[in-house]
């Protein structure tokens, strides 16, 4: 069953979210088919499936009906995360599956929903459930729960650092927020087929940069209908993939277990790809004249030469790029950071080159094991001076 699966891939991430979706559509909740498709061929005895199982039944009960910001399921991201966390296994385990499977049930399930009444709180329900799954296991189990759940008032990096101060004691948790941070990266587009499906992103950047005959990326369909998530909220998921990326190489978190390396090379080729789609889709629809599309990517180009992407730098007048990851992604505050992704939305130029920036960092990921973007720490964004290197004539 999805035998050959990329779990980087938007196509197979759409077979795998439809598959999931028609056990969950059925009269009766396929759980059963479910569990088989998150084990694969993995051989797994009948109390582990079971122990599975009913973790299955505990959060198709916690998620009901509720819906994701694009309007599937919200149950579906557990279950794909766990899908992903799986297939990278070489053995398969189970508490690590069950804690990807409940990784957001303690945010995701609000606390007022059982305060003055009689019910059981979340965490003594999945508590009690934890038991009853494994009677020696659960508080271990929990205690991944609460490390993988962002506190009240946490910024991101402070969450991400904290998490990962906890790695050396609970190494899967690392394994466990990649595979979440690869389904949240797939989970921002409703599309019948990936954009990008038999086109060659680096050809069509080649034909812009050296082909005076060039007409342009063609897209195949028209402009798709408005979604709840534009290219400039998608580019801030990459700006959170990127920073926890780099955390993860700032850590020194040895990068020992298998399953950490393969999801961690898994989400830069995800977020590299989608950094892709957004920069096809400007040029295929909003910014269509050729030449200017070159002057962007000869500025990008030269940017990265000179070492601005591989760092944080500060607002200068020099070159479009410096500041845009404290400028535009880099606040507390959820409305104000949302007020600053809608003005970047509007600056089609900006979008462009910040797609490109982001193909070269998460491109440096994969490079280089020891690549990480300098600045980048748990108690935020430092921007360095942008006099370490000058623009020639600026």
């Amino acid at each position: 069953m999805l035998a050959g699966m990329d779990i980087h891939e938007l196509s197979d991430f759409f077979k795998l979210s439809a598959l999931l979706n028609i056990q969950l559509s059925a009269t009766t909740v396929g759980r059963s088919n479910i569990a088989t498709i998150i084990l694969g061929q993995a051989p797994v005895g009948a109390e582990d499936r079971e122990r599975l199982m009913a973790a299955l039944e505990f959060v198709d009960r916690a998620y009901g009906q509720a819906k994701r910001r694009l309007g599937p399921l919200a149950v579906l991201h557990p279950l794909r995360a766990c899908v992903q966390l799986s297939r990278v296994q070489d053995e398969t385990n189970i508490p690590d599956l069950v804690t990807e499977l409940l990784h957001d049930v303690l945010e995701d399930i609000a606390p007022a929903e059982t305060e003055g009444t009689q019910e059981p709180s979340i965490e003594a329900e999945i508590e009690e459930l934890l038991h009853r799954i494994d009677p020696r296991g659960g508080d271990r189990i929990l205690d991944r729960l609460r490390a993988l759940t962002r506190k009240p008032g946490e910024t991101y990096l402070e969450y991400i650092g904290d998490l990962l101060d906890q790695a050396p004691s609970i190494p899967s948790l690392v394994s466990i927020k990649l595979a979440d941070r690869l389904d949240n990266t797939l989970d921002m587009r409703i599309d019948i087929e990936d954009p990008m499906q038999g086109v060659d992103f680096f050809e069509a950047l080649f034909q812009v940069l050296y082909v005076n005959n060039y007409t342009g990326y063609q897209p195949a369909a028209p402009h798709p209908p408005p979604s709840p998530l534009n290219g400039a909220q998608r580019l801030y998921q990459l700006f959170k993939n990127a920073t926890l990326l780099s955390l993860v190489r700032q850590k020194g978190i040895a990068m020992d277990d298998p399953s950490a390396r393969k999801l961690f090379a898994a989400l830069a080729r995800a977020s590299m790809k989608e950094a892709q789609r957004n920069a096809l889709h400007i040029f295929g629809y909003h910014m269509k004249d050729v030449h200017q599309q070159r002057e962007l990517l000869l500025e990008t180009m030269e940017y990265s030469q000179f070492g601005g992407i591989d760092r944080v730098t500060r607002p200068t007048n020099q070159w479009r790029l410096d500041g845009f990851f404290a400028t535009q992604f880099d606040d507390s505050d959820p409305a104000v950071r949302m007020r600053r992704l809608d003005e970047f939305y509007k600056n089609k130029a900006l979008m462009t080159e910040a797609s490109i920036a982001f193909v070269v960092i998460f491109l440096s990921f994969l490079n280089e094991p020891s690549f990480r973007i300098k600045g980048v720490s748990e108690f935020g964004i430092d921007p360095e001076p942008p006099s370490y290197r000058r623009r020639p004539g600026g």
